[in-house]
């Protein structure tokens, strides 16, 4: 065997991908997905501007 033909032949085109119809409930349902990324996307912006989210813990004094 030559190490040219091995394996399966692979087809020529990918086959077409099927179109869906949207209604206005799937638009309504994807704007929302949208706009719930926008405003994480934009709160972890805030998020990195601000410093730490809690500020809690354990409080160290200053001697050693």
């Amino acid at each position: 065997m030559s190490g040219r033909q091995g394996g399966k032949a692979k087809p020529l085109k990918a086959p077409k991908k099927k179109t869906q119809d949207m209604d206005d409930e799937d638009m309504a349902f994807k704007n929302k997905q949208k706009a719930d990324a926008a405003a994480k996307k934009a709160m972890m912006e805030k998020a990195k501007k601000g410093g730490p989210l809690v500020g809690g813990g354990i409080k160290k004094s200053g001697k050693k």
